[in-house]
């Protein structure tokens, strides 16, 4: 597709952005941004109509043609959902799976009987890393919560104690590895590998996680020491189960797809040769569709059978886990297509001579503007795939480690500082029944320490690697 530019719309080949064009292409991305947070803050538009306004409005103030911005926004629309709705939906089906055949609760219960006392923290982080692999934040949330409670009641813990460990462990899968729709949509969008980046991910995952989680808990305990409040224990899912699978095969399942898109990155390290037989197996193998659709025909028979679920069971398994992702694929497909009418109206350019200019380090830059969508939005999911789109330029001179890096800089940042404008912050407050102040100065400043400990190692990594 031809780029739209400010002064070369109908031009065969774009021409260098003038300081006048840049001005105007600034004051269309504010204009473009300020219309998509209006609309979700105050008008409590959903994300995917404020998307589409939004993109809409961009090319407007950009000064395109309305037909050609939305072929912009329509082909990203497309492209993005075509790259990440598949493996969204076989994420969900696995999360579902987990969920619903008692897995999830395996594995919690089993940690637990090997926790006690000042362990219980550090089991809970990682009770919780396990469980966020495959699940959506919000669906991890409502698995683990009765976990939490129940936990603090019985054991008379501080209710932030046990809770704190177990949302950073979600919360920072959720924002930096793959397969979760954020990173995802990044990778896809600045062109990253996603083994690298899942292998990277992880490696920063673990110390974000045990310096936001563990450590963090015993300050939020002292500031907010609350009761955990019983009207909100639910019921647990295998609770409804005669039988439930075994922690080994459920920990193998979940791990699978990991596994093995790592080991295709470290293939593709050490063979570095696309016509050798063992790399190409390994590209099929450890590609994100065919490894998260292996973990699922394998759960079928370490999840679904053991919890004696029937054919039709597990088919009606699939269709209601589907069912709930509508809203997250048209809301990534839809930061899809701001992301291109972002690129093909010559903003993406307008960045990078912006960061050449004033000799800012793309990795920070990305940070910076990831942060900036969050605080404005309130959502971690629309922060990455807006950011992504400003900044996928400066991934095209970049290495695949520096590239990986910048997926994680936009998810680090994604994570800044969740407020009254984030429906995560509500779920939070209502379950461990807090009300605004004391959620943020547990929550809000949980996911302030995971972004800022996330960002400064990338940084740092970007100095060794």
């Amino acid at each position: 597709m031809t780029r739209l530019s400010v002064e070369m719309l109908a031009a065969d080949a774009p021409e260098a952005i003038t300081s006048a064009g840049h001005a105007q292409l600034g004051i269309a991305v504010l204009a473009g941004i300020a219309v998509i947070v209006l609309l979700i803050t105050k008008f409590k538009l959903h994300a995917f109509l404020s998307l589409t306004i939004g993109s809409l409005a961009l090319g407007a103030f950009a000064g395109a043609p309305l037909d050609k911005v939305i072929t912009s926004f329509s082909a990203g629309l497309g492209s993005t959902v075509a790259g990440v709705g598949v493996l969204i939906a076989l994420g969900a089906i696995l999360g579902k799976m987990l969920a619903d055949s008692g897995g999830a609760d395996q594995i919690v219960d089993t940690i637990l009987e090997r926790a006690s006392g000042r362990t219980m923290p550090w089991a809970m982080v990682l009770i919780a890393s396990v469980i966020g692999l495959p699940l959506f934040f919000e669906v991890g949330v409502v698995l683990l919560i009765p976990v939490v409670l129940m936990v603090a009641k019985r054991g008379n813990y501080s209710l932030m104690r046990i809770g704190i460990p177990a949302l950073a462990g979600l919360s920072v899968m959720h924002g930096l590895v793959p397969p979760h729709p954020g990173p995802l949509v990044a990778i896809d969008a600045v062109g990253a590998n996603l083994g690298v980046t899942l292998a990277l991910g992880v490696l920063i995952a673990i110390p974000t996680v045990v310096i936001a989680g563990p450590l963090f808990s015993k300050y939020a305990a002292r500031w907010v020491d609350v009761p955990a409040p019983e009207r909100m224990i639910p019921q647990r899912p295998s609770e409804e189960l005669e039988k439930r699978p075994g922690f080994g095969p459920t920990l193998a399942t979940i791990l699978l797809p990991v596994v093995l898109m790592l080991a295709k990155a470290l293939v593709d390290i050490v063979v570095d040769d696309p016509e050798n037989s063992v790399q190409r197996v390994f590209d099929v193998v450890g590609s994100p569709l065919i490894a998260l659709l292996a973990a699922i025909l394998v759960g079928i028979f370490t999840l679904g059978v053991p919890a004696g679920f029937s054919r039709e069971r597990i088919s009606s398994l699939v269709e209601k886990s589907l069912a709930p992702i509508a809203g997250i694929l048209l809301i990534v497909g839809a930061g899809g297509g701001f992301k291109q009418t972002l690129i093909d109206t010559g903003v993406g350019q307008m960045i990078l001579d912006i960061s050449e200019d004033w000799s800012i380090p793309a990795l920070l830059l990305a940070w910076l503007i990831a942060v900036a969508i969050r605080l404005a939005t309130g959502s971690a999911t629309v922060a990455t795939v807006s950011a992504a789109g400003l900044v996928a330029p400066l991934a095209a001179d970049m290495s695949t480690t520096h590239a990986a890096l910048l997926v994680l800089a936009i998810g680090a940042g994604s994570l800044f500082f969740s407020h009254v404008n984030d429906a995560g912050f509500w779920l939070v407050k209502e379950y461990f029944g807090l009300n605004v102040g004391q959620t943020i100065k547990t929550w809000s400043i949980m996911e302030t320490i995971i972004s800022v400990v996330a960002g400064a190692l990338v940084l740092l990594l970007s100095l060794i690697i």
